[in-house]
C-alpha cells in the first residue's frame, strides 16, 4: 500500500507562490548586501591589535548604508542599517568586527590618528584630518568618543563570548590606522611619548633661542640663517608633536595648513642656510638669482598652502630632497677646492641625507611603526644641533666669546630683587627655613615667626594642603633630586587664607643627600581669586546666581545619562518666559526688572527639591530640570504652581505689580534625546503658550518642530514684535562739516529677535513691505522719531536739530500718509522743518506720478525732504527740478571713490546742488581729510561712523549736552 504525497492543486498553487516571493527577495537581499569582515578574536592578553588590515573601506554609499553583520556564537548573520549623524559625512563607511573569545569583559579603546607621516605619500600627500566621526555596534548604543587632540578615540566594552560588528561613519575615505589598545596600554604609550616630545620641544626651543642670541650679539650673516632653520625645526615640531593646539584653538583643516605651512618653512630655511653657510653668491652671481628665485617660489608656496596644503606640502618635499641633492654636490665640490665651510658642514649634511632617506622610506611605506615618526622629529633637533655647532666652531673660531654674554651672581640677585620675588631658603641639615624679605610682615605676624622648621608651617596651612606639602617635601629629600613646584593656602593673621607657589631645587653636599632646597616664593592670591571669578563667572547668571544656559544643558545631559538605568529617572524640562516683562524695564527701569527677577527666583526656588536644578538662560527666561515628580498629574500641578507663584503681586515703589509666565513643558520618552533637542522643544512649546497669549502652560508636541524660522515665521514674529514694541530707533549723527557741530541725525531701526538676536532691516523691511506691516512700522518711526526729539529739546532747550527718516515705497503711494505725519506732528507738537523724510531714487520711480503728488504736499507743509543714495542707479538730474527735493544724500561710494575723477565730480555735483538751493550730506566719510575736502567743495553736511555710531536716545542726549552745555535747560 502507497501513500499518495501529491498536493492538492490550490495548496500547490499558494507554495509556488510562497517559494517564487522568498526567491525574488532573497536576490533583493543579496544584491544589497554588504558583507562584514571576519572577526578579528581579542583575548584578555592583547593589549594592542592593528585593525587596519582588517578593516574594509565602502565609499561613496550615501547617507544610509546597510551591511550583514559577522555571525554570532550562534552563527547567525544580521542585517542592520546605520544612518550618518553628520551633514559633513560624504557616504563613505568602515566595517570591522571584533570577538571576545575570553571568559570576561573586556575594555578597549578604537584610537584612529588624525595625521600619520606613514604612508602619506610625497606628492599630494595626507596631511591630516578627522578620520571618525561616529562608530556604531550591531549592539548597544553608539560609542562616546574620549577627548583627544591627535586621534579619534572611542571607548568599547566587550562581553564575554560577543561578537560586535562596528560600522564607521568615515569624515573622508582615508583612513589610514585603526588600533584596538587596552586602555591604560594606550595611556602609558601615550604619555611616554608626551615626555619625550617634551623633552624634544626643550632642545629644539632652547636651541632656536640660543641661536637668536647669538645672532644678536655676533650679528655674522649665517647665525641669523641658522636661527631661522631652528625656528622652523621648532615650528614643525609643535605641528608634528600635536603643541601647537594646545596655544591655540585650531580646527582639523587648520591643522593641515599649519603643517604644510611648516613644511614650506622647513625647505625655505633649509635653501636660505646652505645658500648663506656656503656663501654661494661669491662663487658665481647666478647661484644667487637662482637661491632667489627658489626663495620666493617657495615663499609663495605659503599663499598656496591656505587654498591646497597637499599641493604646497608636495612641492617643499621635493624642495627638501632637492635642497639636499644640490647641497651634497656642492659639498664636494667646494671640498675637493679646500673650503674650509664646506668640510665643516659635510657632518650635518651626512645626517641630513640620512634624515631625507629615513623620511623617504616612511612617507612610502616602507618603514611602518609608531615610533619612527617622533624619532624624526628629534631627528630635526639633532640635525639643527650639529649645524649649531658647526656654525658656533667657525663664527668664533677667531675669538672667545664677549664678556657680559652670560649673567653672573650679581645680575641674578637683582634681578630677583626686581621681581618683587620672596627667597625661600630651607636649611635641610639644621630643618630651619628663612625667607627673605621676611614673609611674616606679609601675612600680618610678628617678624621671623615663618623661620624656623619646617613643620612650623603645617598649622598655618589650609587643612586640605597640610598633607600634599608634607608629602612634598618627604618625597624630594627621598628621592634626592627633582624640583619642588608647589602651590598651598596659608592663613594670615586676620584669618583669610593667601595662596603662595614655592619653586624650588634642591642642592646636594658631598655625600648625595640634600643639604639645602633653596628657591623663591610668589603670592598668587590675587591671581587665584580671579581664576575662581571667572569660573563662577562663566558658569553662572552675575544676577540671580544660578546656573546659566551651558551650566544647564550640562546637567540635564548628565540626568539623561542615568535616565535609561532602571527607569526610575524621567526628567521633565520646564522653560518659563516672563509676560511684558520689557514693559516693566521701560516703566519702571531696569533696576527695577532686576530686582523683580531675584524675587522671582527666591519664589521658584521654594518650590524645588534638592534634586531640581533652576537657571537662567536669558533676560526674562528662566530653565528648569524637574526630577523629583514623574507622575504626569504631578507634573502638571507643579507647573501650575509655579504659574501662580508668579502671579502673586510684588509691591516695589509702592506700586502693586502682576506678572505672568508662558511655560512650555516637555518630558523626556526617547532615549536618543539629546539635551539640546530636549530644550529646544521646551522652548517650542513656551513660544507657542507665548503666541497663545501668554500666562499659561504649554505641553510639548511634535507638530510645534514643523514651526520654523523662514519668512511666514519671521513675518508673525515681526507682527508680535510690532504688538510687543520689541522694534528700537538708534540715531546716528550728522554733522555741519564746516564746524564739526551736531546738525541733526538719522533714525535707523533695530529688531531684537528673542530667538535670532539682531536681525538686520535688510530682512525684516522687505517682509514688512510686502504684507501690511510696514504701514504700523513706519507710523511706529516716525512717531518714535518725534517724540525722540521732543524729549531731547525739552532736556537741551531749543536746539537747531532736525531728524531724518527713511520713507518706503509702500508709505509713498500710501494716500494717507500726508494725514497721517500732520495727525503725528500736531499730537507730538514737533515743528515740520526738524522732520526730514528719505527716499531713495528706485523708490520714487515706482509711481512717478503718485510721488510727485505726495511729496509736494509734505513739503508745502514744511516738512523736508532728501533724496538718498545719489549717485547709484540712474542718478537722473530730472529727479531734482520734478520732485521737490531740499536735500540730497551722497552715495558712500561716490565718496569712497578711488578714481581720479572722483573730485571733478563732486565737486560739479555739490556746486549744482548749492546752484538748485538744496543742501548736500555726504555719507561713509573715512578720514577727517576727507571731511575737510568736502567742506572746502561746499558740501554742507557728513554722516558717517567718524562723526559717531548709530547710539541710542540716552547716548543722544547725553552727546547733546556735552556739546552743548551752555543750552537753557527745560
Amino acid at each position: 500500500m502507497t501513500a499518495d504525497l501529491t498536493p492538492p492543486p490550490r495548496l500547490a498553487r499558494r507554495l509556488s507562490a510562497i517559494l517564487a516571493t522568498l526567491a525574488a527577495a532573497t536576490l533583493f537581499f543579496l544584491a544589497g548586501m554588504v558583507h562584514a569582515a571576519e572577526p578579528v578574536k581579542i583575548s584578555r592578553d592583547d593589549t594592542a591589535l592593528d585593525l587596519t588590515a582588517t578593516t574594509e573601506i565602502y565609499t561613496n554609499q550615501g547617507e544610509a548604508f546597510q551591511v550583514s553583520t559577522a555571525a554570532g556564537a550562534d552563527g547567525i548573520r544580521r542585517r542592520i542599517e546605520v544612518r550618518s549623524s553628520s551633514p559633513n559625512h560624504q557616504g563613505d563607511w568602515a566595517v570591522f568586527a571584533l570577538a571576545n573569545v575570553s571568559e570576561e569583559q573586556l575594555e578597549r579603546v578604537i584610537v584612529a590618528p588624525h595625521f600619520r607621516l606613514v604612508n602619506s605619500k610625497m606628492f599630494w600627500p595626507d596631511l591630516g584630518s578627522q578620520r571618525i566621526i561616529a562608530i556604531t555596534p550591531s549592539e548597544g548604543f553608539a560609542l562616546d568618543r574620549q577627548p583627544s587632540d591627535e586621534a579619534d578615540v572611542f571607548r568599547i566594552t566587550l562581553n564575554p563570548g560577543a561578537v560586535v560588528t562596528f560600522v564607521a561613519e568615515l569624515s573622508s575615505p582615508n583612513l589610514p590606522q585603526l588600533y584596538l589598545w587596552e586602555p591604560n596600554a594606550y595611556k602609558d604609550t601615550v604619555n611616554a611619548f608626551t615626555l619625550y616630545r617634551g623633552i624634544v620641544l626643550g632642545i629644539a626651543g632652547l636651541l632656536a633661542v640660543f641661536l637668536t642670541i647669538l645672532f644678536v650679539v655676533k650679528g655674522t650673516s649665517m647665525l641669523p640663517a641658522t636661527a631661522a632653520l631652528a625656528w622652523a625645526v621648532l615650528g614643525y615640531i609643535c605641528v608634528d608633536f600635536g603643541f601647537l593646539g594646545k596655544l591655540i584653538s585650531i580646527t582639523s583643516s587648520d591643522q593641515r595648513i599649519w603643517r604644510a605651512c611648516a613644511e614650506v618653512a622647513l625647505a625655505s630655511s633649509l635653501v636660505i642656510f646652505l645658500f648663506t653657510y656656503l656663501n654661494l653668491n661669491r662663487w658665481h652671481a647666478h647661484l644667487g638669482y637662482v637661491t632667489l628665485a627658489w626663495v620666493l617660489g617657495l615663499a609663495l608656496l605659503f599663499g598656496v598652502a591656505i587654498y591646497d596644503p597637499s599641493i604646497a606640502a608636495g612641492i617643499a618635499r621635493l624642495s627638501l630632497a632637492l635642497t639636499a641633492t644640490a647641497g651634497l654636490l656642492l659639498i664636494i665640490y667646494l671640498g675637493f677646492s679646500r673650503y674650509d665651510r664646506a668640510i665643516l658642514l659635510v657632518p650635518a649634511w651626512a645626517l641630513i641625507l640620512v634624515w631625507l632617506f629615513g623620511a623617504w622610506m616612511t612617507i612610502t611605506g616602507k618603514l611602518d611603526n609608531d615610533i619612527i615618526q617622533p624619532a624624526l622629529g628629534g631627528g630635526l633637533v639633532l640635525i639643527v644641533l650639529l649645524i649649531g655647532f658647526t656654525v658656533m666652531q667657525h663664527a668664533f673660531a677667531g675669538g672667545a666669546f664677549q664678556q657680559g654674554l652670560f649673567s653672573d651672581l650679581e645680575r641674578q640677585s637683582l634681578a630677583l630683587t626686581g621681581s618683587g620675588d620672596t627667597v625661600w631658603d630651607w636649611d635641610v641639615a639644621r630643618d630651619r627655613v628663612v625667607t627673605t624679605p621676611d614673609i611674616s610682615m606679609k601675612l600680618g605676624l610678628s617678624p621671623g615667626t615663618m623661620h624656623g622648621a619646617a613643620r612650623n608651617w603645617l598649622p598655618r596651612l589650609h587643612p586640605d594642603d597640610r598633607d600634599r606639602f608634607r608629602a612634598t617635601l618627604d618625597v624630594l629629600l627621598e628621592h634626592r633630586r627633582g624640583r619642588l613646584n608647589h602651590e598651598f593656602r596659608i592663613r594670615a593673621e586676620d584669618g583669610h587664607f593667601h595662596w603662595l607657589s614655592i619653586r624650588a631645587r634642591p642642592v646636594l653636599g658631598s655625600n648625595g643627600e640634600i643639604i639645602r632646597c633653596v628657591g623663591t616664593i610668589v603670592d598668587i592670591t590675587e591671581q587665584k581669586n580671579s581664576i575662581e571669578r571667572l569660573l563662577h563667572d562663566a558658569l553662572h547668571d552675575n544676577l540671580t546666581g544660578l546656573p546659566n544656559r551651558q551650566v544647564f544643558i550640562d546637567r540635564l545631559q548628565a540626568v539623561l545619562t542615568l535616565a535609561p538605568e532602571g527607569g526610575q529617572l524621567r526628567p521633565t524640562v520646564m522653560v518659563i518666559d516672563i509676560d511684558r516683562y520689557k514693559l516693566v524695564n521701560d516703566t519702571l527701569g531696569v533696576a527695577a526688572g532686576d530686582n523683580i527677577l531675584i524675587a522671582l527666583t527666591r519664589r521658584l526656588r521654594r518650590l524645588m527639591k534638592p534634586q531640581d536644578t533652576l537657571a537662567r538662560l536669558s533676560g526674562d527666561q528662566f530653565g528648569l530640570i524637574l526630577v523629583s515628580e514623574r507622575d504626569p498629574a504631578k507634573v502638571a500641578d507643579f507647573a501650575d504652581a509655579i504659574s501662580k507663584a508668579i502671579m502673586v503681586p510684588i509691591n516695589f515703589a509702592n506700586r502693586e505689580i502682576i506678572l505672568t509666565a508662558s511655560i512650555g513643558l516637555t518630558s523626556w520618552v526617547d532615549q536618543q534625546e539629546s539635551a539640546t533637542g530636549l530644550l529646544s522643544d521646551a522652548e517650542l512649546a513656551m513660544y507657542r503658550a507665548k503666541r497663545a497669549g501668554g500666562n499659561r502652560v504649554e505641553p510639548f508636541q511634535p507638530a510645534f518642530r514643523s514651526f520654523g524660522t523662514d519668512r511666514l515665521q519671521l513675518e508673525t514674529d515681526l507682527r508680535r514684535a510690532v504688538e510687543r514694541k520689541e522694534l528700537s530707533l538708534v540715531y546716528q549723527p550728522i554733522v555741519r562739516l564746516e564746524d564739526a557741530e551736531v546738525a541733526g541725525f538719522e533714525a535707523l531701526m533695530r529688531w531684537e529677535h528673542p530667538k535670532r538676536g539682531n536681525i538686520p532691516p535688510s530682512e525684516f523691511i522687505p517682509i514688512a513691505e510686502a504684507s501690511d506691516i510696514i504701514g504700523p512700522l513706519g507710523m511706529f518711526a516716525l512717531e518714535q522719531a518725534t517724540n525722540d526729539l521732543m524729549a531731547w529739546q525739552r532736556q537741551t532747550g531749543d536746539l537747531p536739530l532736525f531728524v531724518s527718516i527713511n520713507l518706503s515705497s509702500v508709505q509713498l503711494l500710501n494716500n494717507e500718509l500726508y494725514d497721517d505725519v500732520r495727525a503725528l506732528l500736531a499730537k507730538t507738537h514737533c515743528e515740520p522743518n526738524r522732520i526730514k523724510l528719505e527716499l531713495t531714487e528706485s523708490q520714487v520711480m515706482e509711481n512717478p506720478e503718485q510721488a510727485r503728488l505726495v511729496l509736494g504736499k509734505l513739503r508745502e507743509a514744511g516738512i523736508g525732504l532728501a533724496l538718498d543714495d545719489f549717485g547709484t542707479g540712474y542718478s537722473s538730474l530730472s529727479y531734482l527740478t520734478r520732485f521737490p527735493f531740499d536735500t540730497i544724500k551722497l552715495d558712500k561710494a561716490m565718496v569712497r571713490d578711488e578714481s581720479d575723477k572722483k573730485a571733478v565730480l563732486l565737486r560739479s555735483v555739490i556746486s549744482m546742488a548749492r546752484e538748485l538751493n538744496m543742501r548736500v550730506v555726504a555719507e561713509g566719510i573715512e578720514s577727517e581729510e576727507d571731511a575737510l575736502e568736502l567742506a572746502k567743495m561746499g558740501c554742507a553736511y557728513g554722516q558717517s561712523f567718524i562723526f559717531g555710531p548709530p547710539m541710542g536716545t540716552d547716548s543722544v542726549l547725553r552727546l547733546l549736552k556735552e556739546r552743548f552745555p551752555l543750552t537753557k535747560r527745560a
